[in-house]
């Protein structure tokens, strides 16, 4: 096998991004990265003066059958990062290999916020993604994933291939949520119907939180809100990923204040 960062015929790129948050001389800083193969991360900004915005950047745009994509990041010490992309993440038709993603994401006595853009599944693509969220003490989380099955805006269903999309929330070492995802575009899947889905975590809520969230009523998206162990879970069904996407951006500026004591400071890059 090809060495992490390195490319060949059977195995595809393979990338690491290891990033260490904690808070020091008055405001968040990655105070350890270490990389490998294209995947990086930009420059941090502080919009908010104490908070870490951080925009991951995977630079060929886009991810094949035989790619492998790992990203682990650790928020410690009261540390408070954003972590956001500059773009949805593409998910090519496969030449019969697997596209694997494992995301890591932890936060210790700090809080994260994981905020990505959609990710779009091209008719054929094969791919395994794992995101896990790992907290411990006094840690609070908000963040989302949002899947686009196919490309719905110029007619192509994601009628061929296969997805497996698992994400799960862990607390001091317990299971909060583990959901499991597994789409075969060649026995079809339900949905009602929609091509995107979406998932946005809160942790910790309460049924104030949850009612705040329910009151957000976005055009062409359907939401369904619940509370489980402390976790604010919400659901989101629509024809393309936009919708969702404006649905969450607006439940995550009424969570913030009350969540994080915090108003809702937009990353920059959602302007561009």
């Amino acid at each position: 096998m090809s060495a992490v960062g390195e490319q060949s015929p059977t195995s595809g790129w393979r990338a690491r991004l290891e990033l260490t948050f904690a808070r020091a001389a008055g405001r968040t800083r990655i105070v350890a990265r270490r990389h490998h193969g294209p995947l990086l991360v930009q420059r941090p900004f502080y919009p908010e003066g104490d908070v870490c915005h951080a925009y991951i950047v995977h630079p060929p745009g886009g991810v094949v059958g035989g790619d492998e994509l790992q990203l682990h990041v650790e928020t410690g010490n009261d540390a408070h990062a954003l972590l956001t992309t500059p773009a949805a993440a593409k998910f090519y038709r496969s030449d019969g290999r697997t596209a694997r993603q494992e995301q890591i994401l932890r936060a210790d006595g700090a809080t994260l916020e994981w905020l990505p853009q959609e990710s779009i599944f091209y008719p054929d693509a094969r791919v395994r993604s794992v995101t896990r969220i790992e907290l411990s003490a006094r840690a609070r989380f908000i963040g989302w994933e949002i899947a686009c099955l196919g490309l719905p805006a110029r007619k192509q269903p994601f009628d061929r291939g296969e997805l497996r999309l698992h994400l799960e929330l862990w607390e001091a070492g317990a299971p909060l949520l583990i959901d499991r995802l597994r789409i075969s575009g060649s026995t079809g899947w339900g949905l009602g119907g929609h091509e995107s889905i979406g998932t946005l975590l809160a942790y910790p809520a309460t049924r104030v939180t949850v009612d705040a969230v329910r009151n957000v009523q976005p055009p062409n998206v359907e939401l369904g809100v619940t509370l489980v162990d402390n976790v604010l879970v919400c659901r989101a069904l629509a024809a393309q990923a936009e919708p969702i996407k404006r649905a969450f951006v607006e439940a995550w500026k009424t969570l913030r204040p009350s969540l994080l004591e915090r108003p809702a400071v937009p990353p920059r890059i959602w302007a561009t």
